[in-house]
Protein backbone atom coordinates (compact mmCIF):
# COMPACT_ATOMS: atom_id res chain seq x y z
CA UNK A 1 0.00 0.00 0.00
CA UNK A 2 1.21 3.51 -0.95
CA UNK A 3 1.98 6.58 1.39
CA UNK A 4 -1.06 8.25 -0.17
CA UNK A 5 -3.38 5.33 0.68
CA UNK A 6 -2.10 4.97 3.78
CA UNK A 7 -3.41 9.04 4.45
CA UNK A 8 -6.83 8.52 3.16
CA UNK A 9 -7.36 5.29 5.71
CA UNK A 10 -5.93 7.31 8.25
CA UNK A 11 -8.59 10.09 7.68
CA UNK A 12 -11.09 7.81 7.78
CA UNK A 13 -9.77 5.90 10.84
CA UNK A 14 -10.04 9.85 12.31
CA UNK A 15 -13.66 10.50 11.03
CA UNK A 16 -14.49 6.98 12.44
CA UNK A 17 -12.94 7.88 15.78
CA UNK A 18 -14.25 11.37 16.17
CA UNK A 19 -17.93 9.59 15.51
CA UNK A 20 -17.84 6.85 17.94
CA UNK A 21 -17.80 8.85 21.22
CA UNK A 22 -19.75 11.80 20.02
CA UNK A 23 -22.95 9.93 20.62
CA UNK A 24 -22.38 9.51 24.09
CA UNK A 25 -21.04 12.99 24.28
CA UNK A 26 -24.45 14.42 22.99
CA UNK A 27 -26.51 11.79 25.63
CA UNK A 28 -24.02 13.11 28.43
CA UNK A 29 -25.46 16.65 27.44
CA UNK A 30 -28.87 16.16 27.07
CA UNK A 31 -29.32 13.88 30.33
CA UNK A 32 -27.41 17.60 31.89
CA UNK A 33 -29.85 19.60 30.42
CA UNK A 34 -32.81 16.86 31.74
CA UNK A 35 -31.37 17.39 35.34
CA UNK A 36 -31.34 21.34 34.93
CA UNK A 37 -35.11 21.10 33.91
CA UNK A 38 -35.79 18.71 36.77
CA UNK A 39 -34.19 20.97 39.11
CA UNK A 40 -36.44 23.82 37.82
CA UNK A 41 -39.11 21.51 37.63
CA UNK A 42 -39.19 20.81 41.44
CA UNK A 43 -38.63 24.42 42.05
CA UNK A 44 -42.08 24.80 40.17
CA UNK A 45 -44.13 22.20 40.56
CA UNK A 46 -47.21 24.36 39.73
CA UNK A 47 -46.29 24.49 36.20
CA UNK A 48 -44.88 21.19 35.83
CA UNK A 49 -46.03 17.90 37.38
CA UNK A 50 -43.43 15.22 37.44
CA UNK A 51 -45.35 13.06 34.91
CA UNK A 52 -44.65 15.68 32.32
CA UNK A 53 -40.97 15.59 33.34
CA UNK A 54 -40.60 12.24 32.52
CA UNK A 55 -41.97 12.15 29.38
CA UNK A 56 -39.86 14.98 27.96
CA UNK A 57 -36.74 13.18 29.24
CA UNK A 58 -38.11 9.92 27.63
CA UNK A 59 -39.02 12.00 24.09
CA UNK A 60 -35.46 13.98 24.35
CA UNK A 61 -33.48 10.33 24.81
CA UNK A 62 -35.61 8.90 21.52
CA UNK A 63 -34.40 11.19 19.68
CA UNK A 64 -30.68 10.56 21.32
CA UNK A 65 -31.16 7.17 19.92
CA UNK A 66 -32.10 7.55 16.44
CA UNK A 67 -29.22 10.09 15.48
CA UNK A 68 -26.95 7.45 17.63
CA UNK A 69 -28.37 4.73 15.07
CA UNK A 70 -28.01 7.00 11.97
CA UNK A 71 -24.56 7.45 12.79
CA UNK A 72 -23.84 3.85 13.57
CA UNK A 73 -25.48 2.98 10.23
CA UNK A 74 -23.42 5.26 8.41
CA UNK A 75 -20.44 4.30 10.26
CA UNK A 76 -21.10 0.55 8.81
CA UNK A 77 -21.67 2.05 5.33
CA UNK A 78 -18.02 4.11 5.73
CA UNK A 79 -16.48 0.88 6.90
CA UNK A 80 -17.84 -1.38 3.93
CA UNK A 81 -16.31 1.21 1.15
CA UNK A 82 -12.89 0.82 3.14
CA UNK A 83 -12.75 -2.24 2.73
CA UNK A 84 -13.58 -2.38 -0.44
CA UNK A 85 -11.15 0.14 -1.16
CA UNK A 86 -8.18 -2.08 0.48
CA UNK A 87 -9.06 -4.63 -1.73
CA UNK A 88 -8.88 -2.71 -4.85
CA UNK A 89 -5.59 -1.54 -3.97
CA UNK A 90 -4.51 -5.07 -2.85
CA UNK A 91 -5.42 -6.55 -6.19
CA UNK A 92 -3.61 -3.27 -8.25
CA UNK A 93 -1.21 -2.42 -6.29
CA UNK A 94 -1.06 0.57 -7.78
CA UNK A 95 -2.74 4.25 -6.35
CA UNK A 96 -6.28 3.90 -5.41
CA UNK A 97 -8.47 5.64 -8.59
CA UNK A 98 -8.83 8.96 -8.28
CA UNK A 99 -12.63 8.60 -9.03
CA UNK A 100 -13.48 5.96 -6.37
CA UNK A 101 -11.53 8.07 -3.84
CA UNK A 102 -13.23 11.47 -4.45
CA UNK A 103 -16.44 9.39 -4.01
CA UNK A 104 -15.39 7.80 -0.90
CA UNK A 105 -13.97 11.27 0.58
CA UNK A 106 -17.35 13.04 -0.62
CA UNK A 107 -19.46 9.93 1.64
CA UNK A 108 -16.63 10.52 4.58
CA UNK A 109 -17.78 13.77 4.27
CA UNK A 110 -21.49 13.84 4.46
CA UNK A 111 -21.40 11.02 7.20
CA UNK A 112 -19.65 13.57 9.17
CA UNK A 113 -21.29 16.47 7.69
CA UNK A 114 -24.44 14.70 8.83
CA UNK A 115 -25.67 17.79 10.79
CA UNK A 116 -27.75 20.99 9.33
CA UNK A 117 -24.60 23.16 8.49
CA UNK A 118 -24.77 26.92 6.90
CA UNK A 119 -22.81 26.55 3.50
CA UNK A 120 -19.24 27.19 3.04
CA UNK A 121 -18.86 26.02 7.31
CA UNK A 122 -16.23 23.54 7.77
CA UNK A 123 -18.72 20.53 8.15
CA UNK A 124 -21.27 21.54 5.17
CA UNK A 125 -21.22 19.12 2.01
CA UNK A 126 -18.55 20.31 -1.00
CA UNK A 127 -20.14 21.69 -3.96
CA UNK A 128 -19.68 20.28 -7.15
CA UNK A 129 -17.26 22.96 -8.42
CA UNK A 130 -15.72 21.87 -5.43
CA UNK A 131 -15.66 18.17 -5.63
CA UNK A 132 -14.32 19.07 -9.10
CA UNK A 133 -11.48 20.72 -8.30
CA UNK A 134 -10.39 18.55 -5.88
CA UNK A 135 -11.15 15.49 -8.26
CA UNK A 136 -8.60 17.50 -10.71
CA UNK A 137 -5.86 18.19 -8.31
CA UNK A 138 -6.05 14.46 -6.97
CA UNK A 139 -5.63 13.36 -11.07
CA UNK A 140 -2.90 15.91 -11.29
CA UNK A 141 -0.85 14.22 -8.75
CA UNK A 142 -1.72 10.59 -8.98
CA UNK A 143 -0.45 11.18 -12.31
CA UNK A 144 3.07 12.82 -10.94
CA UNK A 145 3.15 9.75 -8.87
CA UNK A 146 2.83 7.25 -11.62
CA UNK A 147 4.91 8.74 -13.71
CA UNK A 148 7.92 6.51 -14.83
CA UNK A 149 10.81 7.30 -12.37
CA UNK A 150 14.68 6.92 -14.35
CA UNK A 151 15.52 3.30 -12.52
CA UNK A 152 19.13 2.55 -11.67
CA UNK A 153 20.96 -0.02 -10.16
CA UNK A 154 21.37 1.14 -7.34
CA UNK A 155 17.81 2.29 -6.63
CA UNK A 156 18.69 5.09 -5.10
CA UNK A 157 17.12 8.36 -6.54
CA UNK A 158 18.30 10.05 -9.87
CA UNK A 159 17.55 13.21 -11.46
CA UNK A 160 17.64 14.00 -15.32
CA UNK A 161 18.49 17.81 -15.78
CA UNK A 162 19.83 19.79 -18.92
CA UNK A 163 19.97 23.42 -20.73
CA UNK A 164 18.62 23.10 -24.40
CA UNK A 165 20.66 26.27 -25.66
CA UNK A 166 20.16 27.71 -28.67
CA UNK A 167 23.33 30.52 -29.80
CA UNK A 168 23.30 33.10 -33.12
CA UNK A 169 26.44 34.61 -33.43
CA UNK A 170 28.36 37.21 -35.29
CA UNK A 171 32.19 37.56 -35.85
CA UNK A 172 33.36 40.33 -37.11
CA UNK A 173 36.77 38.82 -38.27
CA UNK A 174 38.00 35.66 -37.87
CA UNK A 175 38.23 33.68 -34.79
CA UNK A 176 39.46 29.83 -33.15
CA UNK A 177 35.38 28.63 -33.40
CA UNK A 178 32.91 30.66 -34.29
CA UNK A 179 30.24 29.25 -32.42
CA UNK A 180 32.29 30.11 -28.82
CA UNK A 181 35.74 31.98 -29.49
CA UNK A 182 38.77 32.39 -27.04
CA UNK A 183 40.74 34.52 -29.83
CA UNK A 184 41.21 36.59 -32.81
CA UNK A 185 42.91 35.30 -35.98
CA UNK A 186 43.81 37.21 -39.20
CA UNK A 187 40.99 36.82 -41.67
CA UNK A 188 37.33 37.76 -42.39
CA UNK A 189 34.16 36.96 -40.31
CA UNK A 190 31.47 34.72 -39.53
CA UNK A 191 27.48 34.46 -39.16
CA UNK A 192 25.58 31.41 -37.86
CA UNK A 193 23.70 29.62 -35.51
CA UNK A 194 24.08 26.25 -33.17
CA UNK A 195 22.52 24.17 -30.75
CA UNK A 196 25.92 22.60 -29.96
CA UNK A 197 26.41 24.06 -26.64
CA UNK A 198 23.31 22.42 -25.34
CA UNK A 199 24.08 20.51 -21.96
CA UNK A 200 22.74 17.31 -20.07
CA UNK A 201 23.14 16.89 -16.35
CA UNK A 202 22.78 13.69 -14.01
CA UNK A 203 22.34 14.20 -10.55
CA UNK A 204 22.54 10.95 -8.27
CA UNK A 205 21.35 10.99 -4.06
CA UNK A 206 23.56 7.91 -2.60
CA UNK A 207 23.46 5.81 0.94
CA UNK A 208 24.84 6.99 4.18
CA UNK A 209 28.67 6.46 4.76
CA UNK A 210 30.68 6.87 7.37
CA UNK A 211 28.04 9.21 8.65
CA UNK A 212 28.26 11.27 5.16
CA UNK A 213 25.40 12.16 2.79
CA UNK A 214 27.46 10.97 -0.82
CA UNK A 215 26.04 12.72 -3.92
CA UNK A 216 27.32 12.73 -7.60
CA UNK A 217 26.66 14.58 -11.00
CA UNK A 218 27.84 14.47 -14.41
CA UNK A 219 27.44 17.07 -17.14
CA UNK A 220 27.67 16.68 -20.77
CA UNK A 221 27.25 18.69 -23.99
CA UNK A 222 27.21 18.27 -28.07
CA UNK A 223 30.49 20.34 -28.52
CA UNK A 224 32.99 17.99 -29.20
CA UNK A 225 35.37 18.62 -32.17
CA UNK A 226 38.66 17.82 -33.49
CA UNK A 227 40.20 21.17 -33.60
CA UNK A 228 40.69 21.48 -30.12
CA UNK A 229 41.46 17.88 -28.50
CA UNK A 230 42.42 19.18 -25.40
CA UNK A 231 39.32 19.35 -24.02
CA UNK A 232 37.41 17.77 -26.63
CA UNK A 233 37.48 14.47 -28.33
CA UNK A 234 36.72 13.72 -32.03
CA UNK A 235 33.17 12.89 -31.94
CA UNK A 236 29.67 14.44 -30.80
CA UNK A 237 29.21 13.89 -27.01
CA UNK A 238 31.71 15.33 -25.07
CA UNK A 239 32.31 15.22 -20.72
CA UNK A 240 32.33 18.40 -19.40
CA UNK A 241 32.36 18.00 -15.49
CA UNK A 242 31.71 15.07 -13.15
CA UNK A 243 31.83 15.23 -9.26
CA UNK A 244 31.49 12.34 -6.17
CA UNK A 245 31.30 13.26 -2.87
CA UNK A 246 31.32 13.00 0.77
CA UNK A 247 29.62 15.75 3.02
CA UNK A 248 29.79 15.31 6.60
CA UNK A 249 28.73 19.28 8.71
CA UNK A 250 32.08 20.65 8.13
CA UNK A 251 33.78 18.04 5.81
CA UNK A 252 34.10 16.92 2.49
CA UNK A 253 35.85 14.57 0.09
CA UNK A 254 35.61 14.45 -3.44
CA UNK A 255 37.03 13.17 -6.74
CA UNK A 256 35.88 15.26 -9.34
CA UNK A 257 36.44 16.28 -13.09
CA UNK A 258 36.17 20.14 -13.41
CA UNK A 259 38.10 23.68 -13.25
CA UNK A 260 41.08 23.53 -10.19
CA UNK A 261 39.90 24.82 -6.81
CA UNK A 262 42.29 27.42 -7.54
CA UNK A 263 39.33 29.08 -9.49
CA UNK A 264 36.53 28.90 -7.21
CA UNK A 265 34.96 32.27 -9.61
CA UNK A 266 33.22 31.79 -13.14
CA UNK A 267 32.02 34.85 -15.41
CA UNK A 268 28.46 34.51 -15.93
CA UNK A 269 27.47 34.03 -19.18
CA UNK A 270 24.62 32.35 -21.43
CA UNK A 271 26.48 32.55 -25.06
CA UNK A 272 29.84 31.16 -23.62
CA UNK A 273 28.86 27.91 -22.17
CA UNK A 274 30.84 25.06 -24.17
CA UNK A 275 34.27 27.21 -23.47
CA UNK A 276 33.33 29.63 -20.45
CA UNK A 277 33.26 32.90 -20.54
CA UNK A 278 37.02 34.13 -20.85
CA UNK A 279 38.61 31.08 -21.32
CA UNK A 280 42.08 31.40 -22.35
CA UNK A 281 41.92 34.83 -21.43
CA UNK A 282 42.88 34.79 -17.66
CA UNK A 283 40.04 32.53 -16.55
CA UNK A 284 41.95 28.75 -15.24
CA UNK A 285 39.16 27.17 -16.60
CA UNK A 286 40.09 23.86 -17.88
CA UNK A 287 38.48 20.90 -16.32
CA UNK A 288 41.12 18.36 -15.35
CA UNK A 289 40.67 15.21 -12.86
CA UNK A 290 41.26 16.04 -9.21
CA UNK A 291 40.89 14.29 -5.68
CA UNK A 292 40.79 16.28 -2.97
CA UNK A 293 39.60 16.92 0.87
CA UNK A 294 37.99 20.24 2.21
CA UNK A 295 37.57 21.07 5.57
CA UNK A 296 35.83 24.81 7.35
CA UNK A 297 36.25 26.16 10.80
CA UNK A 298 33.73 27.81 12.33
CA UNK A 299 34.45 31.71 13.89
CA UNK A 300 32.25 34.00 15.35
CA UNK A 301 28.52 34.53 13.91
CA UNK A 302 28.69 33.51 10.12
CA UNK A 303 32.37 33.74 9.84
CA UNK A 304 34.40 30.78 8.77
CA UNK A 305 37.71 29.50 7.31
CA UNK A 306 37.69 27.04 4.24
CA UNK A 307 40.69 25.43 3.80
CA UNK A 308 41.29 22.85 0.44
CA UNK A 309 43.58 20.29 -0.68
CA UNK A 310 43.62 18.45 -4.33
CA UNK A 311 46.06 16.19 -6.39
CA UNK A 312 45.70 17.45 -9.63
CA UNK A 313 46.68 15.76 -13.38
CA UNK A 314 46.85 18.88 -15.26
CA UNK A 315 46.01 18.50 -19.16
CA UNK A 316 47.63 19.53 -22.06
CA UNK A 317 46.33 21.82 -24.55
CA UNK A 318 46.88 21.76 -28.24
CA UNK A 319 48.17 25.02 -29.36
CA UNK A 320 46.50 26.77 -32.20
CA UNK A 321 47.99 25.73 -35.61
CA UNK A 322 49.48 22.56 -34.25
CA UNK A 323 48.88 19.00 -35.43
CA UNK A 324 46.00 17.13 -33.93
CA UNK A 325 47.85 14.13 -33.05
CA UNK A 326 48.03 14.06 -29.39
CA UNK A 327 50.14 12.07 -27.13
CA UNK A 328 47.95 9.63 -24.64
CA UNK A 329 49.76 10.44 -21.99
CA UNK A 330 50.33 14.68 -20.67
CA UNK A 331 53.68 15.74 -19.41
CA UNK A 332 52.70 15.46 -15.93
CA UNK A 333 51.66 11.95 -15.77
CA UNK A 334 55.40 11.68 -17.82
CA UNK A 335 57.15 12.84 -14.76
CA UNK A 336 55.03 10.01 -12.77
CA UNK A 337 54.29 12.47 -9.68
CA UNK A 338 50.53 14.01 -9.56
CA UNK A 339 50.38 17.82 -8.79
CA UNK A 340 49.48 19.34 -5.36
CA UNK A 341 47.12 22.09 -4.89
CA UNK A 342 45.47 24.43 -1.97
CA UNK A 343 43.28 27.37 -0.63
CA UNK A 344 42.42 28.87 2.25
CA UNK A 345 39.52 31.46 2.40
CA UNK A 346 37.59 33.55 4.47
CA UNK A 347 34.05 34.10 3.95
CA UNK A 348 30.95 34.86 5.78
CA UNK A 349 27.30 34.12 5.09
CA UNK A 350 25.62 31.89 2.50
CA UNK A 351 27.99 29.55 0.42
CA UNK A 352 28.24 31.19 -3.12
CA UNK A 353 26.78 34.13 -2.09
CA UNK A 354 28.27 35.90 0.94
CA UNK A 355 31.56 37.86 0.87
CA UNK A 356 34.79 36.04 0.34
CA UNK A 357 38.40 36.04 -0.31
CA UNK A 358 40.92 33.39 -1.03
CA UNK A 359 44.65 32.90 -1.61
CA UNK A 360 45.99 29.10 -3.31
CA UNK A 361 49.13 27.30 -4.66
CA UNK A 362 50.18 24.77 -7.28
CA UNK A 363 52.72 22.98 -7.83
CA UNK A 364 53.13 20.26 -10.56
CA UNK A 365 56.10 18.06 -11.78
CA UNK A 366 56.89 17.76 -15.74
CA UNK A 367 58.54 16.11 -18.08
CA UNK A 368 58.62 16.05 -21.70
CA UNK A 369 59.25 13.05 -24.17
CA UNK A 370 62.96 13.36 -24.62
CA UNK A 371 63.38 13.01 -20.87
CA UNK A 372 64.01 16.80 -19.88
CA UNK A 373 61.96 18.01 -16.26
CA UNK A 374 60.87 21.68 -15.42
CA UNK A 375 58.11 22.01 -12.74
CA UNK A 376 54.60 23.85 -13.37
CA UNK A 377 53.47 26.60 -10.47
CA UNK A 378 51.21 28.85 -9.36
CA UNK A 379 50.28 31.73 -6.76
CA UNK A 380 46.80 32.77 -6.96
CA UNK A 381 43.95 35.21 -5.54
CA UNK A 382 40.11 35.51 -5.56
CA UNK A 383 37.74 37.55 -4.76
CA UNK A 384 33.67 37.33 -4.22
CA UNK A 385 32.44 40.80 -2.71
CA UNK A 386 29.23 41.28 -2.99
CA UNK A 387 28.39 45.57 -2.53
CA UNK A 388 24.33 46.14 -1.42
CA UNK A 389 21.88 43.79 -2.58
CA UNK A 390 21.89 44.93 -6.36
CA UNK A 391 25.51 44.44 -6.93
CA UNK A 392 28.79 41.59 -6.73
CA UNK A 393 32.14 41.64 -8.04
CA UNK A 394 34.06 38.97 -9.09
CA UNK A 395 37.67 38.20 -9.55
CA UNK A 396 41.00 35.99 -10.27
CA UNK A 397 44.46 36.41 -10.77
CA UNK A 398 47.48 34.41 -10.87
CA UNK A 399 51.21 34.21 -11.34
CA UNK A 400 53.05 31.25 -12.52
CA UNK A 401 54.65 29.10 -14.86
CA UNK A 402 53.93 26.64 -17.28
CA UNK A 403 50.13 26.83 -16.55
CA UNK A 404 48.63 25.93 -20.32
CA UNK A 405 47.44 22.68 -18.60
CA UNK A 406 45.17 24.89 -15.73
CA UNK A 407 44.12 27.43 -19.56
CA UNK A 408 46.35 29.86 -19.12
CA UNK A 409 49.77 30.45 -20.72
CA UNK A 410 48.99 31.28 -24.27
CA UNK A 411 48.47 27.32 -24.83
CA UNK A 412 51.64 27.26 -24.24
CA UNK A 413 53.41 25.47 -20.78
CA UNK A 414 57.06 25.50 -21.62
CA UNK A 415 59.36 26.84 -23.64
CA UNK A 416 63.46 26.11 -24.72
CA UNK A 417 66.44 28.13 -23.55
CA UNK A 418 69.40 27.71 -25.40
CA UNK A 419 73.00 27.13 -23.13
CA UNK A 420 76.18 25.77 -24.83
CA UNK A 421 74.19 25.09 -27.87
CA UNK A 422 71.75 23.29 -26.10
CA UNK A 423 67.98 23.35 -25.82
CA UNK A 424 66.66 23.22 -22.15
CA UNK A 425 62.74 23.28 -21.45
CA UNK A 426 61.75 25.89 -18.60
CA UNK A 427 57.59 26.43 -17.60
CA UNK A 428 56.77 29.65 -19.56
CA UNK A 429 56.25 32.69 -17.23
CA UNK A 430 52.19 33.86 -17.09
CA UNK A 431 50.62 36.75 -15.74
CA UNK A 432 47.12 37.01 -15.79
CA UNK A 433 43.64 37.57 -14.34
CA UNK A 434 39.87 38.71 -14.61
CA UNK A 435 37.14 40.61 -13.24
CA UNK A 436 33.56 41.09 -13.34
CA UNK A 437 30.68 43.22 -12.30
CA UNK A 438 27.36 41.49 -11.80
CA UNK A 439 24.16 44.07 -11.40
CA UNK A 440 21.06 42.56 -10.71
CA UNK A 441 18.11 44.41 -10.83
CA UNK A 442 15.66 42.18 -9.73
CA UNK A 443 15.64 38.37 -9.28
CA UNK A 444 14.89 37.44 -13.03
CA UNK A 445 17.32 40.29 -14.53
CA UNK A 446 20.93 40.79 -14.14
CA UNK A 447 23.67 42.34 -16.23
CA UNK A 448 27.20 41.49 -16.17
CA UNK A 449 30.50 43.61 -17.67
CA UNK A 450 34.35 41.91 -17.32
CA UNK A 451 37.42 41.32 -18.65
CA UNK A 452 40.38 39.40 -18.21
CA UNK A 453 44.11 39.21 -19.78
CA UNK A 454 46.87 36.38 -20.09
CA UNK A 455 49.66 37.69 -20.56
CA UNK A 456 52.76 34.99 -21.27
CA UNK A 457 55.98 36.73 -20.53
CA UNK A 458 57.45 38.19 -23.88
CA UNK A 459 61.13 38.27 -22.92
CA UNK A 460 61.26 34.49 -22.61
CA UNK A 461 58.86 33.68 -25.69
CA UNK A 462 61.33 35.96 -27.43
CA UNK A 463 64.37 34.33 -26.14
CA UNK A 464 63.15 30.72 -27.18
CA UNK A 465 63.06 31.11 -30.84
CA UNK A 466 66.15 29.71 -32.76
CA UNK A 467 67.06 32.28 -35.13
CA UNK A 468 68.12 28.96 -37.80
CA UNK A 469 64.40 27.24 -36.88
CA UNK A 470 61.90 28.33 -39.55
CA UNK A 471 59.08 27.41 -37.10
CA UNK A 472 57.48 30.12 -35.53
CA UNK A 473 56.33 30.04 -31.46
CA UNK A 474 53.16 28.39 -31.63
CA UNK A 475 51.00 29.96 -28.57
CA UNK A 476 50.02 33.49 -27.87
CA UNK A 477 51.97 36.32 -26.93
CA UNK A 478 48.55 37.99 -25.04
CA UNK A 479 45.22 37.36 -25.22
CA UNK A 480 42.74 40.17 -23.77
CA UNK A 481 39.36 40.59 -23.95
CA UNK A 482 36.11 42.36 -22.77
CA UNK A 483 32.43 41.61 -22.44
CA UNK A 484 29.05 43.28 -21.42
CA UNK A 485 25.34 40.67 -21.28
CA UNK A 486 22.26 40.94 -20.12
CA UNK A 487 20.54 37.39 -19.10
CA UNK A 488 16.63 37.58 -18.73
CA UNK A 489 14.89 34.84 -17.10
CA UNK A 490 10.92 35.18 -17.42
CA UNK A 491 10.72 32.06 -15.65
CA UNK A 492 12.60 29.34 -13.53
CA UNK A 493 13.12 27.19 -16.84
CA UNK A 494 12.96 29.60 -19.61
CA UNK A 495 16.31 31.95 -20.35
CA UNK A 496 17.70 34.76 -22.55
CA UNK A 497 20.55 36.82 -23.44
CA UNK A 498 22.14 39.32 -25.78
CA UNK A 499 25.99 39.54 -25.58
CA UNK A 500 28.78 41.81 -27.35
CA UNK A 501 32.64 40.46 -26.88
CA UNK A 502 35.73 42.37 -28.37
CA UNK A 503 39.04 40.20 -28.46
CA UNK A 504 42.45 41.69 -28.86
CA UNK A 505 45.31 39.26 -29.81
CA UNK A 506 48.96 39.52 -30.38
CA UNK A 507 51.01 36.21 -31.54
CA UNK A 508 54.87 35.83 -31.47
CA UNK A 509 55.15 38.46 -34.85
CA UNK A 510 52.43 40.60 -36.68
CA UNK A 511 50.32 42.93 -35.34
CA UNK A 512 47.22 42.77 -32.93
CA UNK A 513 44.44 40.88 -34.07
CA UNK A 514 40.43 42.14 -33.16
CA UNK A 515 37.56 40.97 -33.59
CA UNK A 516 33.98 41.84 -31.99
CA UNK A 517 31.70 38.91 -31.76
CA UNK A 518 27.68 39.48 -31.18
CA UNK A 519 26.20 36.67 -29.12
CA UNK A 520 22.31 35.78 -28.91
CA UNK A 521 21.09 32.66 -26.24
CA UNK A 522 17.53 31.80 -26.10
CA UNK A 523 17.71 28.21 -23.28
CA UNK A 524 15.34 25.92 -21.46
CA UNK A 525 16.37 24.94 -18.67
CA UNK A 526 14.81 21.03 -17.17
Amino acid sequence: MNAKSEHVIGAYGDAYSSRKTRPQVMAVVLLLLGGCGCARAQSAAATETMQQTVERLTAAMAEAQAQIDANQKALADMRQQLEALQKQMAAEKTAPDPTTAAFALSAAAQAVGSQPTEAGSPGAPASPDEIRERLAIDESQIATHDQIKVETASKYPLAVTGLILFNGFINTHRVDISAAPTYALPGSGSTGFSLRQTVLGFDARGPHLFGATSHADMRVDFFATGAQPSYAASGLLRLRTAHARLNWANTESFFELDRSILEPNAPSSLVAVAQPELAWVGNLWSWNPQIGLSHQFSLWESSRIKTQVALIDAAEPQTPGANLEVSTLTLSEYSRWPGIQGRVAYARGENGVGPEIGVGGYFSPHRTPDNFRYDAWAATMDLRLPVTRHFEVLANAYRGAGLAGLGGGGYVDYVYHYADWTAVPRGLDDVGGWTQLKAKATARFEMNAGYGIDNPFSKEIAASVDPDDTSPYPGLLRNKSFFSNAIYSPSSYLLFSVEYRRFWTNYAYGPTYVSDVIGLGAGYRF
